[in-house]
């Protein structure tokens, strides 16, 4: 008789599974979310962050100043997403096309005969004479 070489047959423990997938990266790195986190605070609580976005808003609203495009940007991106207003645009669901050919109902074609007067012509040459 043979012994059993310890490759069971079935479904593993859950005790294993736990293990692999705690093991498993997906997505992000843990420690990636918590970092930015930090800096957003880090961000929030300086008390220089006022004073940054005084300035943002002075340079967009200074007709004079050189960067008034970015700034603008930069608060329009904040205040107003742009996928707010795809989602918006295309009702929630899928994009849709939509074409409407129009045309004549009874196309007609008109011929007309056009007649022109030839006659033949003598070429003198002004240089000879």
């Amino acid at each position: 008789m043979t012994k059993p070489t310890g490759n069971k047959k079935g479904r593993p423990p859950k005790s294993d599974i736990a293990e692999i997938k705690e093991s498993r990266s997906v997505g992000r790195p843990k420690g990636e979310a918590a970092i930015i986190n930090e800096y957003k605070l880090r961000m929030l609580n300086s008390p220089k962050s006022a004073k940054v976005l005084e300035a943002i808003f002075d340079a967009a609203l200074n007709d004079e100043h050189k960067n008034q495009a970015a700034a603008w940007k930069l608060i329009v991106d904040r205040i107003a997403p742009v996928s707010a207003f795809e989602a918006a645009k295309s009702g929630g669901g899928a994009p849709q096309i939509s074409i409407n050919i129009t045309g004549l109902s009874n196309p007609s074609v008109d011929a007309v005969e056009q007649v022109y007067d030839v006659s033949d012509v003598n070429i003198k040459d002004l240089d000879d004479e």
